[in-house]
C-alpha cells in the first residue's frame, strides 16, 4: 500500500482536537483503542491548532484487528469518519465495524 492508496479522513467532527480546523489537518491518523472502541490515537487536545496547511488526512495505521476494514493492520475502507465517541472517548473512528 502506498500513501496514495491510504483511505482519507472524509470528516472529523471532534471540535476539541488540535488537528481539526475546517477538516483534519494531520498527515495521517492512527486508529487504536480497546473494549469495543476505535479511538483516534492522533487526537490532541490543545488550544494550538496544528498540522499541514492543506487537508490531506489519511489513515496511517489501524490496530483494531477485529474491524471488518482491517487487513494486516491497514485500513481498507474507501474513507473514514471521525467523531466524538461514547463515554469518555473524545474521538472515534465512526467507520469501525466488526
Amino acid at each position: 500500500m502506498t500513501t496514495t492508496d491510504m483511505p482519507v479522513v472524509h470528516e472529523c467532527t471532534v471540535t476539541g482536537c488540535s488537528y481539526n480546523h475546517d477538516g483534519c489537518h494531520a498527515y495521517a491518523i492512527t486508529v487504536g483503542g480497546n473494549n469495543g472502541a476505535a479511538d483516534c490515537g492522533t487526537f490532541v487536545s490543545l488550544s494550538t491548532k496544528g498540522g499541514l496547511d492543506k487537508v490531506v488526512a489519511q489513515v496511517g495505521a489501524c490496530s483494531r484487528a477485529d474491524c471488518a476494514y482491517n487487513s494486516d493492520l491497514e485500513c481498507t475502507a474507501s474513507g473514514v469518519r471521525v467523531g466524538p465517541g461514547s463515554g469518555g472517548h473524545a474521538a472515534n473512528c465512526l467507520t469501525y465495524t466488526t
